[in-house]
């Protein structure tokens, strides 16, 4: 820190991490550097399979490749910087790469909850407009809509992000394993209420529009799926969507609102931190489970792109 004026200008923050005992942070060590690996693995390996195989060149594997793509990236913001911060007793990180982490992770987290968006209506039209997907769906279509959500997620996040104004003049401690935009916000000494109303409405147009239209496109698909005469179909529409109607309700969305807009506290707590280790790495790591690994055009990619390694 500098100092002068009796003003303390922050240059770098001490992260508090998970836990003091260096026990615990070995288990910690351990138990996350499997997650990573399985995560970035298992997002790697769909990508590739979609990537390869002609068969997956549809727009539902287009969109979970990007999901895919993703959920690597955003994984590799904050997990290994946490891995190697288990061996230091007082970790510490610039002032530069904590707001590069902050904002690439919000970026990177508001393109997923507008992916999962429109991953949701691209199985609404698969399964009640299923004459007219090809129609609709066409890689025209895709292509808008994937270039159309990574530049609004710009908009929404790095914008507002870097014209918020907080000033931090002295406190550099932050309750957190890694750079958190609500944890770091709470040492400023600047009146931040204009950047929570930024940050509100951010998780408006980022958050509960999105999971609103999600719950009501799914009950538009509950209400095509009593139409469905064949239980095979109905079957089939159900373990499409219902995977990935979990993730988004129970886990994703909940672990976001929670964080982002239901009403916080002065100090950060360790709720907090598990929260966003949750839909941070644990997500990313069940995801291609979730909605690929299950799937049976999933299976014979890999099977077929084994094939082709051990043939050649």
């Amino acid at each position: 820190m500098e100092e002068g004026s009796n003003i303390t200008t922050v240059t770098e923050f001490f992260l508090i991490g998970l836990s003091r005992n260096p026990l615990v942070r070995t288990a910690l060590f351990v138990l996350f550097l499997l997650i990573y690996l399985v995560a970035v693995a298992g997002n790697g390996l769909i990508v590739v399979l979609i990537v390869a195989d002609s068969q997956l060149h549809t727009p539902m594997y287009f969109f979970l490749s990007n999901l895919s793509f993703i959920d690597i990236c955003y994984v590799t913001t904050s997990v290994p910087q946490m891995l190697a911060h288990c061996f230091t007793d007082n970790p510490t990180i610039p002032l530069g790469r904590c707001f590069a982490q902050m904002s690439i992770a919000l970026y990177l987290a508001v393109t997923e909850c507008l992916l999962l968006a429109v991953m949701a209506y691209d199985r609404f039209v698969a399964i009640c407009y299923p004459l007219r997907y090809s129609l609709i769906m066409s890689w025209k279509v895709c292509i808008l809509l994937a270039v159309s959500l990574w530049s609004s997620s710009f908009l929404l996040t790095i914008v507002p992000f870097f014209s918020m104004q907080a000033r931090l003049c002295g406190r550099n401690v932050v309750n957190h394993f890694k750079c958190e935009l609500q944890a770091v916000l709470k040492l400023a000494c600047s009146d931040t209420q204009a950047s929570g109303v930024s940050m509100m409405v951010t998780s408006v147009f980022t958050l509960v529009f999105p999971f609103s239209f999600i719950l009501l496109t799914y009950g538009c698909i509950g209400v095509a799926m009593l139409h469905i005469h064949s239980s095979e179909g109905r079957m089939k529409a159900l373990s499409t969507c219902g995977s990935h109607l979990a993730v988004v309700v129970s886990i994703f969305y909940g672990s976001a609102i929670s964080t982002y807009v239901l009403p916080k506290g002065k100090s950060s707590s360790n709720h907090d931190k598990f929260v966003s280790l949750f839909y941070g790495a644990v997500i990313p790591m069940f995801n291609p489970l979730i909605y690929s690994f299950r799937n049976k055009d999933v299976k014979g990619a890999f099977l077929r792109l084994l094939g082709k390694k051990i043939s050649g």
